[in-house]
């Protein structure tokens, strides 16, 4: 496989994305557990052809999706998803087409309590039974719902994607006049996004043939297997009166729900731990132990110890906190020399920034490669535990049996969705990752030039790495260091949204799975999925409005 590594890392990146494509469009024809499992051919194909470590499968989000599909089962099982369909029915009797503009809002909403798109598996099986109950298709608000969810987060306020991007307008070296934090970025991002929500909403309401006018749905309807994987129990539960153990299931899960969301909104309520995290920093430490330190962050540390031999960068090396240093040099982001500290003969140490020098006596030089942080615990894990607590209450309240929950629908296809997400999504990240640094390099110049590409190109480095946080770090500081102005990015910022483009985001295969009647899908040519058009009517109507917004806040 020589030839393969010996390419260019152009003609390999082409190469690299026919594959996945390959993968895509053969597990998207065969169906459910076969496109999870068609990952492995492109990894085989990834890491012993080309060469490249496979990436991190997204440990976090399958977790995320078995907590949420064990208690979403739990809750079907003890009687409580009747109670909320019951409800669902009563409210959408008058104009049940209103599913269509209501669940991504509903999903939108729970996001940007929480801080996170993985809430939206919880509320997928519930949107499908009421759409396919009233006869809506369930690709409307199936694939608007898992959009929305995502389009949630930068309009966050505990979101780590509006902590970053915040934190890189406030430290830009040409700042916005009057932008001073959260609340200013916020007051752009959450109307903008629920406009672009909306516009979903309005799309997704008149998307798709009707289900009784679906000729190829009506053909699949004749085999009664089908019918009834698709419908379940068709009986209305309007009449239905339910036992007082099935709304106390429902209250459970609500109140669980409830708990999450103020935890993602008050961060202070969670627990929070001493954490070791990487770090570059440089200590000097005087005989009476005052400590001078610098924590250096987008630059870099280079050390020689006192034999003058070993020369260390702290940012790639681990530094041996024995070790004597006898002159160290601190760089800034853009490989400038910032500072140089150089231990003395007489046991002193002297700091030179630029022409200014400061002499400690009795000091030496330390290193270190980490630093003590205290971490609150992550929303996801949030998520994980209380979907757990709330699955094993519902058992223990409700009198549930245990052996129904795996043999009902939403545990069927929640393990599909895992399936799929771990072959697929660990296929893209090991593609992808590898040729971020090219992706940014190329992508940089062409923003340089042309300023106003700028959303284009953090929507397709968004796809890339699958993380709107991530796409914001790659790109943001680049696109600020090479002039873009500030209030483009806070006008843009709904574009770091990206990942719907291809269907290989976890709660777009877990919408797919979800949606029983098939009509949430990949297309036969991969890019016509049911997610596409919601995705760039979304991010596209927020970024229009979000520079509406900027403007009229006076930003630009």
């Amino acid at each position: 496989m020589d030839f393969l590594t010996n390419l260019g890392e152009g003609s390999q990146f082409v190469i690299q994305l026919a594959i996945v494509l390959i993968c895509l469009f053969y597990g998207a024809r065969k169906g459910g557990i076969a496109l999870g499992m068609l990952g492995g051919v492109g990894l085989i194909v990834l890491v012993f052809g080309f060469g490249i470590e496979p990436g991190k499968p997204a440990i976090d989000v399958m977790l995320t999706i078995l907590a949420v599909v064990v208690t979403s089962a739990t809750l079907q099982a003890s009687g409580g998803l009747d109670v909320m369909l019951q409800i669902a029915e009563k409210m959408l009797r008058k104009n049940p087409k209103y599913v269509s503009i209501l669940a991504p809002f509903v999903t939108c909403f729970l996001t940007i309590l929480c801080g996170t798109g993985h809430v939206v598996y919880t509320m997928l099986p519930i949107i499908y039974d009421i759409a396919i109950k009233n006869g809506i298709r369930p690709e409307r608000p199936m694939a608007a719902s898992s959009i929305a969810s995502q389009m949630g987060i930068i309009a966050s306020p505990v979101s780590v994607a509006v902590v970053t991007l915040t934190a890189f307008l406030v430290n830009a070296k040409t700042p916005l006049a009057g932008f001073d934090g959260y609340l200013d970025l916020l007051k752009i991002t959450v109307p903008s996004t629920l406009c672009g929500v909306l516009a979903i909403g309005i799309f997704s309401w008149f998307r798709g043939k009707d289900l009784d006018k679906d000729a190829e749905f009506q053909a699949k309807l004749q085999d009664p297997s089908f019918k009834q994987y698709v419908y379940g129990d068709s009986a209305s539960l309007l009449d239905k009166k339910l036992p007082q153990s099935s709304w106390n299931a429902m209250w459970i899960f609500f109140g669980a729900i409830l708990v999450v969301a103020l935890l993602g909104y008050f961060k202070e309520l969670r627990p929070s731990f001493e954490k070791s995290v990487p770090a570059q920093v440089l200590e000097v430490v005087s005989y009476d132990k005052t400590v001078k330190s610098f924590n250096v962050k987008e630059g870099k540390i280079v050390a020689t110890t006192k034999d003058g031999i070993v020369a260390l960068n702290v940012k790639d090396n681990k530094a041996k906190a024995k070790t004597t240093y006898s002159h160290v040099e601190i760089y800034n982001e853009k490989g400038e020399l910032a500072q140089t500290i150089s231990a003395q003969d007489n046991n002193s140490v002297v700091i030179h920034t630029g022409d200014k020098a400061e002499t400690i006596d009795n000091a030496t030089i330390v290193l270190k490669d980490s630093m003590n942080k205290k971490v609150n615990i992550s929303m996801v894990h949030v998520i994980q535990i209380f979907m757990l607590l709330a699955g094993a209450l519902i058992v223990i309240f409700t009198k549930t049996e245990p052996s129904k929950i795996s043999k009902n629908e939403i545990f069927r296809s929640g393990m599909i969705a895992l399936v799929a997400v771990f072959g697929i999504s660990w296929m893209a990240e090991t593609m992808f990752t590898v040729h971020t640094p090219m992706m940014k390099a190329t992508l940089g110049d062409v923003v340089k030039a042309y300023p106003w590409t700028y959303a284009v190109m953090l929507l397709l480095i968004s796809k890339f790495v699958n993380s709107q946080a991530a796409a914001l770090v790659a790109f943001v500081p680049l696109a600020l260091g090479i002039g873009v102005d500030p209030a483009i990015i806070l006008a843009f910022a709904s574009a770091c949204y990206g990942y719907y483009i291809l269907p290989t985001y976890p709660s777009d295969l877990a919408a797919i799975q979800f949606d029983r009647s098939g009509t949430t899908r990949i297309g036969k040519f991969v890019i016509n999925h049911s997610f596409i058009l919601p995705g760039l009517i979304g991010v596209i109507t927020s970024c229009i409005f979000g520079y509406i917004f900027t403007g009229l806040f006076g930003y630009l």
